[in-house]
This record gives C-alpha cells, sequence and structure tokens, in this order.
C-alpha cells in the first residue's frame, strides 16, 4: 500500500513533470532525495521532511504575483486530502512557508531541523551545475538579459524589493546564489556546499572572459 509519502509524490510529479522554468518535477525530486540524505545525516523525522521537500514548490510566490501565502494553502489542501495528520500538516505549512530566499538583507530562519534539511537541499539544488543551468532556464522564462555590464547586482534588503526585481541572470549569482553557502543550516549541507559553489566561481570568471573580448 502506497505511504502517504508515495501518494503525494505522485500527485506532485504528474502536475510539475512539463514545468519548463527550472521548478519542474526532476527539481522537486533531486531536492526530495538530497533532503533523505541530509535527514538521515542530521536525525531528522524522514516523514516530515520529505514531504517538506515534495511540496516546498507547490506554489512558489513567483509563478503567482508575489503572493508567497499561495503555496502554505495548497500544500495544506493537499496534505489534508491525502490524510496527513493535523501535526504533520502544521510541520509542513511551517516549511513552506519559510523555505524561500527573500533577498540579501532578509533572514528566513527555519525553526525546525526538518525544515533545515529541506532548504539546504532546495539550496544546494540552486547552485553549482544544475543551479547554473536553472538560474538560466527561469532568465529565460522570465525575459531577464543573461547579462548586462550596465546593471550592476543589488543586494536587496527587503523581501518587497527583491521580488520586485527584473535584473540580468547573471547579477543573481551575487544577489542569492554566492549567498547560499554560507547560509546553510547543518553541517551535511555545508559540506555539500563547497564544491557546488567553487564550480560556480569558475563558471562565472569563464563567462566575464568570454564576455569581454574586446577586453
Amino acid at each position: 500500500m502506497p505511504t502517504l509519502v508515495d501518494r503525494v509524490a505522485a500527485h506532485i510529479k504528474a502536475r510539475f513533470l512539463a514545468e519548463s522554468s527550472g521548478h519542474d518535477w526532476h527539481h522537486i525530486n533531486r531536492v526530495w532525495q538530497l533532503t533523505r540524505r541530509i535527514a538521515a545525516q542530521e536525525g531528522a523525522d524522514s516523514e516530515i521532511a520529505e514531504l517538506g521537500a515534495l511540496v516546498h514548490d507547490i506554489a512558489d510566490w513567483k509563478f503567482h504575483g508575489g503572493d508567497d501565502s499561495v503555496g502554505p494553502r495548497e500544500a495544506e489542501k493537499l496534505l489534508r486530502s491525502e490524510g496527513a495528520s493535523e501535526a504533520a500538516i502544521a510541520a509542513v505549512v511551517d516549511i513552506v512557508a519559510t523555505i524561500s530566499f527573500k533577498g540579501a538583507g532578509v533572514v528566513t530562519a527555519m525553526r525546525t531541523l526538518e525544515g533545515q534539511c529541506v532548504q539546504d537541499a532546495d539550496r544546494l539544488d540552486a547552485i553549482g551545475a544544475i543551479g547554473i543551468a536553472r538560474c538560466f532556464a527561469y532568465g529565460g522564462h522570465a525575459g531577464r538579459l543573461l547579462h548586462d555590464p550596465d546593471e550592476p547586482p543589488v543586494l536587496h534588503q527587503s523581501a518587497a524589493a527583491y521580488k520586485a526585481s527584473k535584473g540580468a541572470s547573471l547579477n543573481h549569482f551575487y544577489e542569492k546564489l554566492f549567498l547560499l553557502k554560507d547560509r546553510m543550516n547543518t553541517p551535511t549541507g555545508r559540506a555539500l556546499a563547497e564544491q557546488r559553489h567553487r564550480f560556480m566561481e569558475e563558471f562565472v570568471a569563464q563567462f566575464l572572459a568570454e564576455w569581454n573580448v574586446a577586453g
């Protein structure tokens, strides 16, 4: 008989398999698998962490006019329809409500170990080779330039400023992606982030060297 985690995974896979902005089922599945790995290492409640991973992007604010209340509502609706306990629903909804990066100057501290595992897994999938690909996939989806040398990165000090940003994709490395290594919550997450962070640094250096062909 399928478990609650299995049933939620099947629903999310069917819903997001064809998504093309980098927030598809494959992203969610990678976050799920990374979460399982981190939760096992850190001693977190596996079911809560896995459910949090599976529904963390169920209704991302980026696709709902900046409204970050939609995700928690959709997560609660799905979990309740699948018979999750009230305690599990509350724990997972809290993860969904807190997980998103909201600007360089905004603290988004997770209140539970399970949430910390999911947040680390989600941030790991935002960096490294996959993170680079997802950055430019979303940038194309949102109509953003690859790079604008005349537009410096902005370290947003509020969630509203971050959400309103329309900057070029390369700026996103400075505004978010390069910051994530030092914002990992767990020892496991921090260890896994090191190599991915170095790869991004090398990529951006190569990108700029190729961009500046006249220099």
